[in-house]
């Protein structure tokens, strides 16, 4: 396509793009202004005399804790470094010198249930230990770590009381937080463990980059480490068993420690932001009061779409403070949040860039060795089926994640049509960019309906999305917001053009 053409467009596009935001800022500190007396959350802020929208309890907990996580990381990568370079200590020595760091953090955190995660983990290296060669071991690994997720929601982390009236005592130390909540992520770390040791003697390395591990790095210390590791343990992000084992080693060498610094005080630019956000839009307030049921179509959509950015930013940061202690005490994990949630328009990229570590986990034990590609309608049913109950034992997250696998067959059918497709002549590359543009701004609705099912109107409020956008008052609005995803769209086109461009140069 001409250039020139390009150019004209990029300008239009970004015009657009430009009011289109001023209209959303506008809009949605005008909607903060009127409604901020019967929203739910608002605390106190900080920001000259404004309210602080702290509604969201996961935010509101990191937030509230920031400093004390902050002390306590600092104090503990530093022990854990200095003891690493006096006593120049490799896998096993760092693997005990974190056991104890991570086990002492963990007392903090759950008090006596640290019995229980114990116990569970335990049992789990024993049956890798004795089924981890044989031809049944994915079965047997999935059956005992399903079990145990199940369990842990269903009894919400039993109680010593099931064990005696005698211990009964011991249920008054629970600690600051439910262990069962973290325990999600230490089933995946569970499952890692036990597919890498499986694979081991096979040589199967899905990620090409990633270092192998002798059988000596699969010891109990080593293994209970890599599950309880401080800096990840809360929220991940998740790091293959072979991963960690090979930098707890030798440190990653991929961040300088000018890099490290730059990471970390990106970090704060980011929370400043979400300071910013939370004193002057009220999005999660008004989801969580029920308020936005009272207002027009564009005031919906202006609060959906904020409510999926505050989202995302609070993601982005909780995980990237876990993984930049990680990086400080030389582990690097995966990246979660590697592109913002406005540059994605189909949902595989979605799903690559969101709960990116989480992603990568998904393929590796579960995607691939159910078949991969080949089996990709199917799979992508049992994947997403798994994401939800692993999230919560909640009808909205299986609505979610059912909704999510709706929308991602029609994607998985044009893309493949559109491999097939000729692209030999201008015209046929430019009716083939329209296309893919339309196909992107239908796919960001759904995405937008099925997350807002998902996490926070339920499958209940679909019937009420659709009297809000599909009548005479909300269907101006509803393609205005088509319109406005398909402009968003060919800004992502050219990002990536531009992007291609400099990688050849």
């Amino acid at each position: 396509m001409n250039n020139s053409w390009r150019q004209r467009e990029l300008v239009f596009l970004l015009l657009y793009a430009v009011i289109f935001y001023i209209i959303i800022i506008r809009d949605s500190l005008q909607l903060s202004h009127d409604h901020y007396n019967k929203l739910y959350g608002l605390r106190p802020g900080l920001i000259s005399s404004r309210l602080n929208d702290a509604s969201d309890a996961q935010w509101r907990n990191f937030r509230s804790n920031l400093p004390i996580l902050t002390f306590v990381f600092g104090l503990l990568t530093l022990i854990a470094n200095i003891l690493r370079t006096c006593y120049n200590l490799k896998a096993e020595g760092m693997s005990v010198v974190w056991l104890l760091i991570s086990l002492t953090y963990l007392s903090y955190l759950h008090g006596a249930f640290i019995f229980f995660i114990l116990l569970i983990t335990s049992a789990n290296f024993l049956l890798v230990k004795i089924f981890g060669r044989t031809k049944y071991f994915s079965f047997v690994l999935w059956v005992f770590n399903l079990s145990f997720l199940l369990c842990n929601r269903v009894y919400e982390g039993y109680s010593f009381t099931s064990f005696g009236e005698r211990w009964a005592y011991l249920d008054k130390f629970r600690g600051t937080f439910r262990w069962h909540i973290c325990f999600n992520f230490v089933v995946l770390r569970m499952i890692s463990f036990g597919y890498d040791y499986h694979w081991s003697d096979h040589n199967v390395h899905v990620d090409q980059e990633e270092r192998s591990v002798g059988s000596d790095k699969c010891s109990y210390t080593i293994y209970l480490c890599y599950l309880l590791y401080a800096p990840l343990y809360i929220a991940g992000p998740i790091i293959s068993f072979n991963a960690f084992a090979s930098q707890l080693d030798t440190p990653q060498k991929s961040y300088t420690l000018k890099q490290v610094s730059w990471y970390g005080f990106r970090w704060v630019l980011s929370l400043f932001l979400m300071e910013i956000m939370t004193h002057f839009f009220y999005y999660n307030a008004f989801a969580i009061s029920g308020i936005w049921k009272q207002l027009s179509p564009m005031e919906v959509f202006i609060v959906g779409y904020g409510v999926l950015n505050f989202m995302w930013l609070k993601f982005f940061l909780i995980w990237r403070y876990f993984r930049f202690w990680a990086l400080v005490s030389g582990i690097e994990a995966p990246e979660n949040m590697p592109r913002c949630i406005n540059n994605c328009y189909n949902l595989e990229s979605f799903w690559k860039n969101w709960h990116a570590s989480f992603n990568k986990w998904l393929v590796r034990y579960m995607y691939i060795p159910l078949g991969g590609s080949r089996r990709k309608l199917l799979n992508v049913w049992v994947v997403f089926t798994f994401v939800a109950i692993w999230h919560d034992l909640e009808w909205k997250l299986l609505s979610w994640a059912w909704l999510t696998c709706i929308f991602f067959i029609p994607e998985m059918i044009v893309k493949s049509a559109a491999t097939s497709y000729q692209v030999d002549n201008v015209f046929k590359e430019f009716i083939f960019r329209e296309l893919s543009a339309v196909a992107g701004a239908i796919t960001i609705t759904c995405l937008m309906v099925a997350n807002l099912v998902g996490f926070v109107i339920g499958p209940s409020g679909i019937s009420w999305l659709k009297s809000v956008f599909l009548q005479a008052e909300g269907l101006p609005t509803l393609f205005g917001l088509l319109v406005t995803f398909y402009v968003g769209t060919k800004l992502m086109f050219h990002v990536s053009d531009t992007k291609k461009r400099t990688h050849q140069s």
